[in-house]
């Protein structure tokens, strides 16, 4: 009987992969984005207050740092970068091209926040120093997590299927033999063999 040819690199075919992300890395890598987007709120406030004396989120009479609004601003780049790795976490086990997605909706949120300052009654220096310390702490957001979510996907190989080798059979059995004959019982002219005449 002939048997079916063989496709390249064995009967099951070529290896083939399928990524899988690496929770505990994404979200090991979300959490040291958080760390870095709080200080950076608290590093642009500072700078803002203190380098260019603009009074920014309080009077300029409450200091260098501020007052519970600077508090606020911190913790919210914080939660926005870990909100931002849920994100990142779910596009990666569900949308094709996951990180084009993400760097798009990244780049727009961060683009409304940047505008959402002008739209306000404050003075064009606060106003400009708002949007300013919005948009390092989106770009910051959305690079980190970019490079977090790339190296957090990982190809594994999956066994390819082999329509000959379901229920234990394979190329070395005869995939038509459903009666259950045993093949050993014909001869060579393919009638049944005779015993010695008598």
């Amino acid at each position: 009987m002939t048997r079916p040819i063989e496709p390249d690199g064995g009967p099951s075919g070529p290896p083939q992969t399928r990524p899988v992300v690496d929770a505990r890395q994404l979200w090991v890598g979300g959490i040291a984005t958080a760390i870095v987007a709080a200080l950076v709120a608290l590093v642009g406030v500072l700078v803002c207050r203190w380098l260019f004396k603009v009074p920014l989120l309080s009077p300029q009479s409450s200091g260098t740092y501020g007052d519970a609004h600077t508090t606020d601003v911190v913790i919210l780049a914080a939660v926005a970068a870990l909100l931002a790795t849920g994100l990142a976490h779910l596009l990666l086990t569900a949308a094709p091209r996951p990180m084009t997605f993400f760097t798009w909706i990244v780049a727009l949120i961060t683009l409304i926040l940047v505008l959402y300052p002008f739209s306000t009654s404050a003075p064009i220096s606060q106003k400009i120093a708002t949007a300013a310390v919005d948009l390092v702490i989106g770009i910051t957001i959305g690079s980190l997590l970019n490079g977090v979510g790339a190296r957090a996907v990982r190809q594994r190989r999956v066994p390819p299927r082999d329509d000959y080798g379901q229920g234990g059979g394979g190329y070395g059995q005869d995939p038509y033999n459903q009666g259950g004959y045993n093949q050993s019982q014909w001869g060579p002219s393919g009638g049944r063999t005779r015993g010695p005449a008598n």
